[in-house]
């Protein structure tokens, strides 16, 4: 069998190292790598501190990566907020444990965001810079 070139997956405890303190890659910044810190800001944090702490780090990650303009609140918040009742409704110990209990929130296209919001809300200036209530419920 050939060697692979994948590395393995960071631990919980290196992921967040390495996010907080801007050193990870761009690249190795995906959407599950979002909902997975947001989980863990949660889980460490709690909220609300968690919507201070990890909107702060995911800012200072992307002025660090040269993406000023990519932070929206709205997203942010409202993934924290989801994430928080889910793990209140059923907690997982491991991200492992919760990523298979809730598949739903690793999905970006289309995202579980699109049962509450309509795209030109979230799409908006205003969601993108201060956090709104969704305006759908499907």
């Amino acid at each position: 069998m050939p060697p692979s070139d994948a590395s393995p997956p960071l631990t919980d405890q290196a992921l967040l190292e390495a996010f907080v303190s801007t050193a990870l890659p761009a690249d190795q910044f995906h959407h599950e790598q979002h909902v997975r810190l947001a989980w863990l800001f949660v889980c460490r944090h709690g909220m609300p501190s968690a919507i201070g702490e990890f909107s702060e780090a995911i800012k200072r990650f992307a002025v660090a990566k040269g993406a000023h303009g990519l932070y929206h609140e709205t997203i942010t918040w409202a993934f924290l907020l989801i994430i928080s009742e889910r793990q209140a409704r059923q907690p997982g110990d491991t991200w492992t444990a919760f990523a298979s209990a809730n598949p739903d929130l690793l999905k970006w296209k289309p995202s579980i965001l699109d049962r509450y919001y309509s795209k030109e809300l979230l799409m908006s200036d205003q969601a993108r810079k201060s956090f709104v209530m969704p305006d759908l419920v499907r």
